[in-house]
């Protein structure tokens, strides 16, 4: 996935190419090795100079926040994608399927991003924002067609699909505990007449 917004000042077309490899290839890494990841292996792996990662992000907490928007940015955009799918359930499961994978795919980031955050303009809180503005249409969706408990908040459900992700980081042998947990958790969601 590559972010749609560049930094503030206009890029070249070969910066553009630079800010989007270290995108990339610092979301490799930081799910591979952690938000704690050197930053020599992503300069390496996006092949640029190391003045070009810090011309791009002058602090680590610059790169991670970028990695986060990009990472919220293809999920809004994959639920604004699902408002058209022809069953609204299935279509907030799959989303909820794909919150829960980034969730454990980043393993720590959003933590790190937190711990380091000097203020409240701080991007991670828009990212908030959008995210569970995407994922409160696909839950309004599904609740109009009458498959979907009304009682129910987007807030408890990322709390859920967050709680999915911890417990999937802790079993990483069961390869379809993700399935299972997801399934058990659209159950408790279903309207009493949808539900098996």
């Amino acid at each position: 996935m590559t972010t749609d917004r560049p930094p503030a000042r206009a890029m070249r077309a070969d910066a553009r190419r630079n800010y989007e490899r270290l995108i990339v290839a610092a979301g490799e890494v930081f799910s591979e090795n952690g938000p704690d990841a050197p930053l020599d292996d992503i300069v390496r792996r996006a092949g640029v100079s190391p003045g070009t990662l810090y011309r791009n992000f002058p602090t680590r907490h610059a790169l991670l926040e970028a990695v986060f928007q990009d990472g919220v940015e293809g999920l809004c955009g994959e639920a604004q994608e699902l408002l058209g799918a022809p069953v609204p359930e299935e279509a907030l499961a799959r989303w909820l399927r794909s919150v829960i994978a980034y969730a454990t795919t980043y393993r720590g980031l959003a933590a790190s991003l937190m711990a380091t955050m000097v203020h409240q303009e701080d991007g991670t809180s828009s990212c908030h924002t959008r995210m569970r503005s995407a994922g409160a249409a696909l839950l309004r969706r599904a609740q109009q067609a009458g498959s979907v408990r009304s009682d129910t908040d987007i807030g408890d459900l990322l709390k859920l699909a967050n709680g999915i992700a911890w417990a999937v980081e802790q079993a990483p042998g069961d390869a379809g505990q993700t399935d299972r947990l997801l399934e058990v958790m659209m159950r408790g969601l279903r309207t009493g007449s949808t539900a098996s």
